[in-house]
């Protein structure tokens, strides 16, 4: 019996919906590049549809470009949306197979070579199966830089890219029937930035149309593949996609996802202790700057977020000069070559110079010696001997950093700075003891991230803990 029309017309909404939910997350991922996505979903529709052809695999497509305009990043950004993780592609880097006896490690040394049983062949049934999941039974195997490779190398994926089949050395065989194969070069990629950019002419003092330089692209990816593949291996392509140069809409969108993936991993990796990232137009508009061109795209972009931004913040983390739930805001510098970090509290304010200390500690000699020491170097000290009188000037004066005797009159030390932490998050807390803290109080120093001074200790020791996280000087990084 034939469906209603009003089902097979839902069925195929449904279809279309879940191909445009595809395609937009992928466009998300590798920004600037609608082309690119739109070819290669199709594919993955039919393998999901179990229409994909037999004895071949599901699509083989060659992908063309400058550097830097994400052709390695649309293989990893599919991987991750079929699998969970950009890490399940099985990758050849083809710059390791220049010379020809390179290319058998590929697929091992046959029985009766010397080596034989050292050498493992990289392309394995066995790795195929890993870079697939529970989600998905797609394989992706990306050939990184086919140019580089050696001619042989071509030759033995002949039967890959016809049959879906590899022969080992030991006689067994590779099955890619279940695969995405995509291979990544550069060719052409001079004379593509020449078109770009031209140097003189005519051509020079005005901007192409982008439908204009797209068709013109082509034609010159084209030419460079068939000058350096021979014509039986260019059949077996199913698309060639021919990158376009990243637009300065492209690059900046690249930039926010970057910002925002930092964040998101600062707010993995650091917990209860991590921090809000400021980054405003101007200090990315000297990111782009410094981490784009049109002969690089975003290639550079990586290594200058991380040179000028994840190793400064690494830098105020690991010296504890950020405080849990702080704003640490990045501005242009003054001299406009560097940026400037500054880790700010939750009001927005700069961390003090002169900080308030609350200091509960039940030895009265120690409470006027350090009260001496602060008062010279500028600093306020608020002094009690109980666990009362502190949550009493804590409630009254609210200060910025606190240190707290693990043995007191009226309660311990520890649980009384996880107090004081609950009331105001950025408040640095210090624990002091002259014995061995019981295990679970010890946990609750590192899950809270207070330090613990072992008594005796020198009173340089106390003034270095707070001025090291307190203090702006300490707090403001340049890069």
């Amino acid at each position: 019996m034939d469906k209603p029309k009003s089902s097979q017309n839902r069925s195929r909404k449904q279809s279309s919906d879940q191909a445009e939910d595809l395609i937009k997350v992928l466009s998300q991922k590798v920004v600037g590049q609608p082309t690119a996505t739109r070819v290669i979903v199709p594919y993955i529709q039919m393998f999901q549809a179990g229409l994909a052809p037999e004895g071949r695999p599901v699509g083989v497509f060659l992908l063309l470009g400058p550097t830097g305009t994400g052709k390695t990043k649309t293989v990893e950004a599919l991987a991750e949306v079929l699998h969970g993780s950009e890490k399940n592609v099985l990758k050849v880097d083809c710059g390791e197979f220049q010379m020809e006896h390179e290319v058998a490690k590929l697929i091992g040394a046959p029985p009766g070579y010397l080596g034989h049983r050292e050498t493992q062949p990289m392309l394995t049934q066995q790795k195929l199966n890993s870079v697939t999941s529970e989600k998905c039974s797609l394989s992706l195997v990306l050939f990184d830089e086919i140019e580089k490779a050696a001619p042989s190398m071509t030759r033995l994926l002949l039967g890959v890219l016809d049959k879906a089949t590899l022969r080992l050395g030991d006689n067994s065989t590779v099955n890619f029937e279940k695969s995405l194969v995509f291979l990544t070069s550069n060719l052409g990629a001079r004379e593509m930035l020449r078109e770009i950019n031209p140097d003189f002419g005519f051509q020079s003092v005005r901007t192409a149309e982008r439908t204009d330089l797209t068709s013109k692209l082509q034609a010159i990816a084209l030419v460079a593949v068939r000058k350096r593949f021979s014509p039986e291996f260019v059949n077996r392509i199913d698309c060639i996609i021919t990158y376009q140069p990243l637009t300065a809409e492209s690059l900046s969108a690249i930039l926010d996802k970057q910002i925002v993936d930092l964040q998101a991993h600062v707010n993995t990796r650091l917990g209860n202790r991590s921090f809000t990232l400021e980054v405003p137009f101007e200090a990315r508009q000297f990111l782009l700057q410094k981490g784009t061109s049109s002969e690089y795209g975003a290639r550079e972009l990586n290594r200058t977020i991380h040179r000028h931004l994840t190793q400064p913040l690494a830098t105020l983390v690991a010296t504890n000069q950020v405080s849990p739930g702080a704003s640490v805001r990045v501005d242009v510098a003054e001299d406009g070559q560097s940026l400037s970090i500054r880790s700010l509290d939750q009001a927005g304010g700069v961390a003090p110079t002169n900080p308030t200390v609350l200091l509960v500690d039940d030895n009265r000699d120690l409470l006027h010696f350090l009260e001496r020491l602060m008062a010279d170097a500028g600093w306020t000290l608020l002094t009690a001997e109980s666990a009362t009188e502190a949550k009493r000037l804590m409630q009254e004066h609210k200060p910025n950093a606190a240190l707290l005797d693990y043995m007191l009159p009226d309660g311990n030390g520890v649980e009384l700075g996880v107090e004081f932490l609950q009331a105001v998050p950025q408040m640095l807390v210090i624990v002091m003891t002259g014995t061995i803290l019981p295990p679970e109080e010890e946990a609750l120093c590192e899950e809270h991230n207070f330090p613990v001074l072992r008594k005796p200790f020198l009173a340089s020791d106390v003034m270095n803990q707070i001025r090291s996280r307190l203090t702006p000087v300490a707090g403001e990084v340049r890069a």
